[in-house]
């Protein structure tokens, strides 16, 4: 009962999180656009009002006519919409869903039973670590040298080479699975906590001074714009990072750290050539077209990097005769079954229909075995690294030998 109440938990987290993944994603991406797609006001009373930049659009069979003023505009409105809940609702239903899936059972999904590096619960304490110290570095960055004239770049730079810290300790003490999706997590909790601790109470400071009558400081803007636009730079990176638990032969790379790193710097880099083509289009900058390319041939570099290696002929499994299968060869597989496979495709619980504790039932989806453990190397789910390499060849080789479950 516990199984199926968490598979319950499981599927509405995960759609509840979806929804208000796309709806944040969607608001900050329109806002990116907004703020490079506006340009000087014509009409000379948006002037004098204090507008600097106004956009004209169509959607929707009406005209829309967006206009953003330098600080704040002469009079606050009555009804002021603020953009906070798309992104607490995103990492509310993100951390519910990391806890349902990962931290409750980390024993199998934190802790590889080959390596195992840690306990279950130091191995939550840990991955709960690089959410909370990730976010306070990468805060300390922003505050010592945000704030410096020509700053920024050296932001970024400290900002990549912390991720690329990051990434590879996850993949050092986190299955590849566990360690991917920490850090999707780890850079969205960022995201979030830009938005709770210097977007929002910037802006609630400049609401605070336009009704208490005071001079408004422009520096509470210039900080929510800098964390604003951090946080388009992450997004890609880390739905990437989110949806990479369907790919077991990526995680499980013996270099996964680095395949992570690549992934996420052609993310940026796309992000990059989307935000600068707004201001292509105004005639504000040059085409953005090598951060595109980079990020393109980042991702057919990679792409070539990880594909099969073709099996020699002579490399080919033996026959059944001369090779370890046959009855005592399914004997072995059947303990493997039994040790990794049987908790989620047993009597008990029945994941995808599929039930791996008979003869009859391995020999029923033989295929499914091969593909899901060893082409696409998915399997165990949330811990590949449970099988060996040995083991994975063994079950190849039950498989192209005809898949025997008896003499």
């Amino acid at each position: 009962m516990e199984s199926y109440l968490l598979d319950w938990a499981s599927l509405l987290l995960r759609w509840l999180h979806v929804i208000t993944a796309i709806a944040w994603v969607g608001s900050s991406f329109y806002f990116v656009f907004l703020d490079s797609s506006l340009t000087p006001p014509v009409n000379e009373d948006l002037r004098k009002q204090g507008v600097n930049g106004e956009l004209w659009a169509v959607h929707g069979g009406g005209f829309y006519h967006p206009v953003k003023f330098n600080v704040a505009p002469p009079r606050l409105p009555t009804h002021l919409h603020w953009f906070f809940w798309e992104s607490y609702s995103t990492w509310l239903s993100g951390f519910a869903l990391l806890t349902v899936s990962y931290l409750w059972n980390a024993d199998v999904y934190l802790v590889n039973p080959a390596n195992p590096l840690m306990s279950s619960n130091l191995a939550i304490a840990a991955a709960l670590a690089f959410l909370l110290l990730f976010w306070l570095l990468y805060d300390g960055i922003c505050r010592i040298f945000g704030q410096r004239e020509k700053g920024e770049p050296i932001v970024a730079a400290l900002v990549l080479a912390l991720v690329c810290v990051a990434t590879y300790l996850a993949c050092h003490l986190f299955p590849g699975q566990a360690a991917f999706l920490l850090m999707g997590a780890m850079l969205a909790t960022s995201m979030s906590a830009n938005v709770f601790f210097w977007i929002i109470p910037g802006q609630r400071t400049v609401v605070a001074d336009l009704k208490a009558g005071r001079t408004v400081d422009p520096i509470h803007g210039k900080r929510g714009k800098q964390r604003s636009v951090h946080n388009t730079y992450f997004t890609l990176p880390v739905l990437f990072a989110m949806l990479s638990n369907h790919y077991g032969w990526l995680y499980s790379h013996e270099l996964n750290w680095l395949v992570l790193i690549l992934m996420m710097f052609a993310g940026a880099a796309i992000r990059q050539f989307f935000v600068m083509r707004h201001g292509y289009l105004l005639g504000r900058n040059s085409h953005p077209w090598p951060y595109a390319l980079a990020g393109v041939l980042v991702l057919l570099g990679t792409i070539a990097w990880l594909r099969p290696m073709p099996v020699e002929s002579s490399a080919r499994p033996a026959p059944v005769e001369t090779a370890a299968v046959g009855p005592t060869g399914y004997a072995q597989l059947a303990g493997l079954f039994a040790q990794h496979c049987v908790v989620c495709h047993g009597a008990a619980v029945q994941q995808k229909n599929v039930r791996l504790d008979s003869p009859q039932e391995v020999k029923a989806h033989a295929v499914q075995i091969y593909q899901q453990v060893v082409q696409l190397r998915k399997m165990p789910f949330g811990n590949p690294d449970a099988l060996s390499q040995e083991e994975r060849q063994m079950i190849r080789q039950w498989f192209e030998s005809g898949a025997r479950v008896g003499p």
